[in-house]
């Protein structure tokens, strides 16, 4: 991972910290049955915006989607007048399905993932046969980031950084002082994503880690998900990386690398694979489209039946 990018992240939000004027305006949008929440950031000034991991809403019984989540996006969008130029995500997710393409028919904008999506279609794209018209060379989006991408919304600066461990691909998007960090981190007291998935490592997502908590520590911390830790009555998507650092549970200051690779993988094996998976990585690998329909019209969701993800065979 590249120094420098992580230099050039600090300054854009050092700047934002004396400046309010190069600060985005956000709002998140919290979707209860996949404990996801999706972002509208944009710029006051301008009043462009971009949206960050919306949610297409998908009943697993009856194969059925709707983009009710994604209404609330885009009326939020139309009520404040914002012009998209970017619908991003950090990572293929997991644990639901993207709403990315609605959004972009709807309000436009650059459809972007990070660089890496490319090593996640490869693995994912064996596990359900996708076959040879499956591209898995990320040309399903508009663009791809590269570490240290410096970027735009509007007249806000915005940086681009690799932060991988939970996903070979998760991204985390510095914009002006608030970094929207994907799955890599939860809020300090429910502590850090799983790296039991495909290409996830628990030592690249302890460095990514602590890559994000070498920045300022007044950053804001927005996150894509929250489970309410046991004890909280509320639910919560924001932090610092000053809270991170003192208060996280799984990273705080102090932790060594191989503590944290022992306490997450051994954490890891206890855990259940999402509900949401099969549905939602074959169609977040696609850049949040179905795949396409069979020669009946109807699109179909594969299962593969006694199936290692870990390793794909």
């Amino acid at each position: 991972m590249n120094d420098e990018a992580l230099s050039v992240a600090a300054r854009v939000i050092e700047a934002a910290l004396v400046d309010e004027a190069r600060r985005p305006t956000i709002a998140g949008f919290f979707d209860e049955a996949t404990n996801t929440v999706s972002y509208v950031v944009h710029d006051a000034a301008t009043m462009r915006g971009a949206i960050i991991d919306s949610v297409l809403d998908y009943d697993a019984a009856s194969g059925r989607t709707e983009t009710r989540s994604a209404g609330l996006i885009e009326d939020y969008v139309g009520k404040k007048a914002i012009g998209v130029d970017w619908v991003m995500e950090t990572h293929a997710h997991a644990d639901h399905i993207s709403a990315a393409p609605f959004l972009q028919q709807r309000l436009g904008g650059k459809l972007a993932i990070g660089r890496d999506i490319v090593r996640v279609q490869d693995v994912f794209g064996k596990i359900f046969n996708a076959g040879t018209d499956f591209e898995r060379d990320g040309s399903q989006f508009d663009h791809l980031f590269e570490d240290g991408e410096r970027f735009a919304i509007g007249d806000l600066d915005a940086v681009a950084l690799h932060v991988p461990g939970h996903t070979p691909a998760d991204m985390a998007y510095v914009v002006g002082d608030a970094a929207f960090v994907g799955d890599t981190i939860f809020m300090p007291d429910f502590g850090t994503a799983r790296t039991d998935f495909p290409g996830g490592d628990a030592r690249e997502l302890y460095r990514s880690i602590r890559r994000l908590l070498k920045l300022p520590r007044a950053t804001r911390i927005f996150l894509c998900h929250d489970y309410k830790a046991p004890g909280r009555e509320d639910y919560a998507w924001e932090t610092t990386v000053g809270q991170q650092r003192d208060e996280n549970v799984h990273v705080h200051d102090g932790v060594s690398e191989d503590e944290f690779v022992d306490m997450r993988t051994t954490r890891d094996r206890t855990l259940s694979m999402p509900e949401l998976i099969m549905p939602s990585v074959q169609v977040n690998i696609r850049g949040g489209r179905l795949p396409d329909p069979e020669d009946n019209g109807v699109s179909y969701i594969k299962i593969p039946i006694n199936v290692s993800l870990e390793d794909g065979q």
